[in-house]
């Protein structure tokens, strides 16, 4: 099993794949890349399960040393990457020679970035999958959920020889403008009409209380004007609106039942969009039917499938 070492890393460093599934009934969350479509990516260049083990970091401050020949894919956010003192930009496969380091320090572009290993890395399953949840302390290297540490070491089983690189159409589009699209959910007619007509004409900021929880949006308080609900069961994505008129979008460790009133719920492509974007960036929301939502999916799912 070849082997690489981290020498520094943050609480924000995590290993990911797709996520739990077939468990919300006991009330342990999906977990999983927040960007889905960045990890696919980053697997893809080696040929690997589209949802084999990476590491997420978000943000920067990750590095580490290659204690054998490897090769390496990485994907998603520009976080200045180089090998020793070589630029490297995401979106390609490239090879770490014995003794050479792996550095992601800043934000550039977009919030995180997805390193993939061939086979993906190595970890133990906990109710069938490695994904770190560090609240439900599940997944990860040591099954506990916690963040990658500096001293850790990862391996990896499989091989890979050739190099690879995104076309330009390939990449995703972490500057896109478009609005994020939104899967009307039931209490959306429970709203105030003018609170119908702002989330979908004014812009939102994206709040710095965020995590992979939920993202908190700023503008104009919405106004429910609903009964009281009885919590019920959370979709990934579900925007929820507290007492405050704040709407909050829950992420991948979101709880498993809530009670605040809905506004419905990202599509997983502007889920994956939404994932690399910093506090204070704008967003605007637009609403999709499920057909159409469903539709593209597929249609994605098809196109990184049968590249």
């Amino acid at each position: 099993m070849s082997r690489l070492t981290i020498e520094a890393s943050t609480p924000l460093c995590l290993l990911q794949d797709a996520g739990r599934f077939g468990v919300r009934h006991l009330g342990v969350t999906q977990g999983g890349a927040l960007d889905w479509v960045s990890m696919s990516w980053a697997n893809w260049l080696l040929g690997n399960a589209l949802d084999a083990p990476v590491i997420e970091v978000t943000l920067g401050g990750f590095s580490l040393l290659a204690e054998d020949y490897c090769v390496l894919a990485l994907a998603g956010a520009d976080l200045t990457a180089s090998i020793d003192e070589r630029p490297i930009s995401p979106g390609r496969s490239f090879i770490l020679q014995k003794g050479q380091r792996l550095h992601l320090t800043q934000p550039v572009l977009g919030a995180r970035a997805y390193l993939a290993a061939p086979g993906g890395f190595a970890a133990a399953q906990v109710l069938g999958s490695c994904a770190s949840v560090v609240r439900e302390e599940l997944g990860g290297l040591d099954g506990f959920g916690r963040p990658l540490a500096a001293g850790a070491s990862l391996g990896y089983s499989g091989s890979a020889t050739r190099l690879r690189e995104l076309t330009a159409e390939q990449l995703p589009d972490l500057q896109s403008a478009a609005p994020l699209q939104v899967i009307l959910g039931a209490q959306i007619g429970e709203f105030s009409g003018q609170s119908l007509f702002d989330v979908f004409n004014l812009p939102w900021t994206l709040d710095s209380r965020a995590d992979r929880m939920g993202m908190r949006l700023l503008g104009t308080p919405l106004q429910y004007q609903g009964r009281p609900m009885i919590s019920e069961g959370i979709p990934l994505g579900a925007i929820q609106v507290p007492p405050d008129g704040q709407p909050i979008v829950l992420l991948n460790d979101r709880q498993t039942i809530g009670g605040y009133p809905r506004l419905g719920a990202l599509t997983p492509l502007a889920l994956a969009r939404l994932a690399q974007c910093l506090p204070g960036h704008q967003v605007r929301l637009a609403p999709v039917v499920q057909e159409t939502a469903y539709r593209q999916q597929v249609a994605y799912l098809r196109k990184l499938e049968g590249q």
